[in-house]
């Protein structure tokens, strides 16, 4: 057995459809596949391509439903520039956590960024220097 790394992120949002045109229309994902919730139709459960093989499944929960300690802990994506994916994120809704920043990681050098997506969801933007 080989692990290949990971096929999708899910992530239980309280408003699906904000969340689908945060992570397509906001930070340019792709809406590659929707399928609806086993014994529920009208509700859609997401998988959205954000680049490099990466995707997050967004899982419609409702306010009723929502789970606080359900959502990942975080969901980190590689970009060639830290700023403009941000400040994309800002356009499109997302909350501040923490500033574009230069760190140091043992000997891996880095810049990164925190924001609070839709549904609190804390997105990281990386890029290895």
């Amino acid at each position: 057995m080989k692990i290949e790394g990971y096929h999708h992120i899910g992530l239980f949002t309280t408003n699906a459809e904000r969340s689908l045109k945060f992570y397509t229309e906001g930070l340019g994902g792709k809406m590659t596949f929707s399928f609806p919730i086993s014994g529920e139709p009208d509700k859609l459960i997401y998988l959205v391509d954000i680049g490099g093989g990466a995707v997050v499944e967004i899982v419609p929960r409702g306010e009723e439903k929502a789970e606080e300690r359900a959502r990942f802990a975080h969901i980190c994506l590689l970009t060639d520039d830290v700023q403009a994916a941000f400040d994309a994120a800002l356009k499109a809704g997302a909350a501040v956590r923490s500033e574009p920043a230069d760190i140091q990681l043992g000997t891996m050098s880095a810049t990164n960024a925190f924001v609070y997506g839709p549904d609190g969801e804390v997105v990281e933007f990386f890029k290895v220097r």
